[in-house]
């Protein structure tokens, strides 16, 4: 069974007027569009042709919640500095703000489920920047070298570097995070250029606040159209700017570290913080079969699939519910063991049952399959 699948926009502060427009063609509606969900988390289901909720089709028949969710995300500014537990952190968190008694839509509710969130982005737009996990600390030492006096305390601090993070969050270190920040807007530097733009352009958005600092000690990522970004448990990230393709296990927790008027815990955000300095790996697709390439990630919950046919049809095999989601051109689709058939066009999502066996892509243009893991 082939179900198209559609969603409304949401508008978080940090989304674009029209880069969801510019991919489906037409004309912005002047509102800001930041994500689009395609898949049945209950905070915010797609729908099927006839207004049926997501998760109330797939349990009608039979089918068990996915393990994934899909969505186009928009950013025209940066998104808050964030981290996402493993599964054993995010069962306790959840247990224990339920024992709490806390709201699961209240605004300072943490865990709002019981999953881990491990997720992958991958570019759309020829451009998309991110920070992504803690520069190696040889190298964040040069930077801050660069920014004179104020640099030099927190400098010392990254032996520890969750620690050092705990202490740029705190109330104590106040003064020196206005004295970087200060200095990285009046510095200048060949190897850390763009990084003292970002603080500067960061400064601008969210005037004094501590998550600039945090930026300065994280990887700046800069990912081509096609190229991709895999954020573990545990691992600091904001993306940036662009329009990507974003897959992750079925969760909604999201624990902040700056950048945001949101709920900031920063001891439970320090308490699940992987604090090994590294750079991180840019993620290219590799070849599965003809004109269908994935994305090799190291977990359970999904898989992703470009699939890019060129004239000749591409026939991809269906193991578990399928959402495939179209970003490029038109294509038609069709399943291998019924009649159903549809025609896609960027932005429109279609579900596929397992029963289908395999799923037929025809025509010019970009197809991303998501699909549960190994």
């Amino acid at each position: 069974m082939l179900v198209p699948l559609a969603n409304r926009a949401l508008d978080y502060a940090w989304g674009s007027p029209t880069l969801l427009a510019d991919l489906e063609g037409r004309s912005p509606s002047g509102e800001i569009e930041a994500e689009v969900w395609f898949g049945d988390h209950p905070a915010n289901p797609a729908v099927t042709p006839g207004g049926e909720r997501l998760d109330g089709w797939l349990a009608a028949r039979g089918q068990a919640p996915l393990p994934f969710l899909l969505k186009l995300l928009a950013a025209a500014s940066p998104l808050s500095i964030q981290a996402h537990p493993s599964k054993a952190q995010a069962e306790a968190g959840f247990a224990r703000e339920e024992a709490a008694g806390i709201a699961r839509d209240a605004a300072v509710r943490t865990y709002r489920d019981d999953n881990h969130k491990p997720e992958l982005i991958v570019a759309l737009s020829p451009r998309f920047r991110a920070l992504a996990g803690l520069r190696p600390i040889a190298r964040t030492r040069a930077l801050l070298d660069e920014l004179g006096a104020p640099g030099a305390e927190l400098s010392a601090r990254l032996e520890e570097p969750v620690a050092a993070i705990a202490w740029v969050l705190s109330d104590d270190a106040r003064g020196i995070v206005r004295e970087i920040i200060a200095a990285a807007r009046a510095g200048s530097s060949d190897e850390f250029a763009a990084e003292l733009a970002l603080a500067a352009q960061l400064d601008d958005r969210y005037p004094g606040d501590p998550g600039i600092v945090v930026a300065l000690l994280m990887n700046l990522v800069t990912l081509r159209a096609g190229e991709g970004l895999f954020v573990p448990a545990g691992v600091l990230h904001a993306y940036l700017e662009g329009l990507g393709v974003e897959i992750m296990a079925a969760s909604d927790n999201v624990l902040r570290g700056g950048l945001t008027p949101k709920h900031i815990d920063v001891a439970e955000l320090v308490s699940v913080l992987d604090g090994t300095d590294a750079a991180v790996p840019i993620l290219h697709p590799v070849a599965d079969r003809p004109a269908v390439e994935r994305y090799d990630v190291p977990v359970d919950d999904f898989s992703l699939r470009r699939v890019s046919p060129r004239g000749d049809a591409a026939v991809v095999p269906i193991a578990g519910v399928t959402i495939a989601l179209a970003t490029s051109g038109e294509l038609v689709l069709e399943g291998g063991a019924s009649a159903d058939r549809a025609i896609v066009s960027p932005g429109q999502a279609v579900l596929v049952t397992p029963d289908e066996g395999t799923l037929r892509a025809e025509g010019e243009g970009e197809l991303f399959l998501a699909a549960p893991g190994r």
